[in-house]
């Protein structure tokens, strides 16, 4: 028969795991991992992980854990190219990257503007954002990425209030081949049917959500 002390010691540590859990994965994004090459998140990301709009850098608050693991599984791996992430990357324990992505997912961050499909877009941009332009196969961003932008699970991350010229960069990068951790290979060819400025054009218009008005 097992102690009675044994079983409370036991039952303390379990209940004190997901608090260390938590403190580990804020530490990773205030102060960087145990690896000196893992540097903090907040200081590119911002303090409030909501990005640096003027320096390109993406809102990382509030997007799911699953997406956020899998990109940075993707830049250790190299399938995933970037000067700065890749290292850093590498650099993360399995355990650093469970712990700051779940610390990442439960930062607050602004609600996506509610869209309304039923109100047909006068706008040319709205209506590339919200239909698409299946002439040119182009799917409705919202069709993948949720109402408003907001995210749609482990393979559609938020594109609401992710800093346009982060945007632009990734729609340029699945063009010209230098991203393709896409699972279903869809954004590649979205990105090379659109011209320059309506990736710059739908990159503003999901960087600034504005809630389109409803006419009864």
């Amino acid at each position: 028969m097992i102690p009675l002390d044994r079983i409370l010691i036991s039952s303390l540590l379990l209940f004190s795991l997901p608090a260390v859990h938590a403190a580990d994965g804020q530490k990773v994004f205030a102060q960087g991992g145990q690896n000196p090459a893992a540097m903090a998140c907040l200081g590119c990301h911002g303090p409030d992980a909501k990005g640096i709009a003027a320096a390109g850098f993406p809102r990382l608050a509030g997007l799911p854990a699953a997406y956020l693991s899998k990109q940075l599984h993707d830049f250790q791996s190299g399938s995933r190219k970037h000067p700065i992430m890749e290292p850093l990357a590498k650099a993360l324990s399995a355990e650093e990257i469970q712990a700051v992505t779940a610390t990442l997912a439960a930062m607050p961050s602004e609600p996506a503007s509610a869209s309304h499909r039923q109100q047909m877009a006068a706008d040319p941009v709205q209506k590339l954002a919200l239909y698409g332009d299946w002439n040119r196969k182009i799917p409705g961003c919202v069709q993948c990425h949720g109402p408003g932008g907001a995210g749609v699970g482990e393979h559609f991350p938020p594109l609401a209030h992710q800093p346009a010229s982060y945007l632009v960069a990734q729609l340029n990068a699945w063009r010209d081949g230098s991203r393709s951790n896409d699972p279903n290979q869809l954004m590649v060819g979205v990105a090379k049917a659109m011209t320059d400025d309506e990736i710059k054009a739908v990159a503003n218009y999901f960087a600034n959500p504005v809630s389109p008005e409803v006419k009864p």
